[in-house]
């Protein structure tokens, strides 16, 4: 997702094309965004949209606003897709110069204002990550500690007793890589699973 709001604007053939950049955390979010540019840039031609929304970035949404099916809100997305970004609005409102662009133009036209905006604004990327619970005997901690330190996962639970009971969390797709390299690494002696722990 992008970490603050952006804005860009574009000039095509005396045509106006304001780019802006939202993070969004939901579709309620955004549309309460896609409103506020509305009702503030009220005089303008369109105001075309796209978004996608979640960790698996599977929620999503396009809209051109009048324009001709799939010039505008559709390339708009595109650039989201190509940067892999999700939890992230953009709104781009056209104030139409008196020339008509057609399909190609338009396109390129949306395309490149979402791109303007999107350039600007700074990426976090978050990793998403899976508990997984380890179990071992402490003979055997240099190898398990060794394990989770080569794939970067993260012990955010720990107990000890006879056994050290680790709460690790790994990234989502390394997990089964993960589980498998930990057998291999204590020989079948420890205890690895997944884990219905909320990190």
């Amino acid at each position: 997702m992008i970490e603050d709001p952006v804005r860009a604007e574009t000039k095509v053939m005396g045509s106006r094309f304001i780019a802006e950049a939202f993070p969004v955390a939901n579709e309620v979010e955004a549309e309460e965004r896609i409103d506020v540019v509305r009702k503030r840039e009220y005089s303008a031609t369109h105001h075309c949209t796209a978004f996608r929304i979640g960790v698996d970035a599977d929620l999503f949404r396009s809209n051109d606003d009048g324009e001709p099916t799939g010039t505008a809100g559709l390339p708009i997305l595109r650039q989201l897709d190509a940067r892999s970004v999700t939890n992230t609005l953009v709104v781009v409102t056209r104030y139409f110069g008196g020339t008509k662009l057609g399909t190609g133009g338009l396109i390129r036209a949306y395309g490149d204002a979402a791109a303007a905006a999107l350039d600007s604004a700074k990426i976090v990327r978050h990793v998403i990550t899976e508990p997984v619970h380890v179990s071992f005997e402490y003979e055997d901690t240099s190898p398990a500690m060794h394990t989770i330190e080569r794939f970067g996962a993260k012990v955010v639970e720990l107990h000890y007793s006879e056994r050290t009971d680790l709460g690790v969390a790994v990234r989502r797709g390394d997990v089964d890589e993960f589980i498998q390299a930990f057998i291999e690494a204590l020989s079948g002696r420890g205890n690895v699973e997944r884990s219905s722990l909320i990190f």
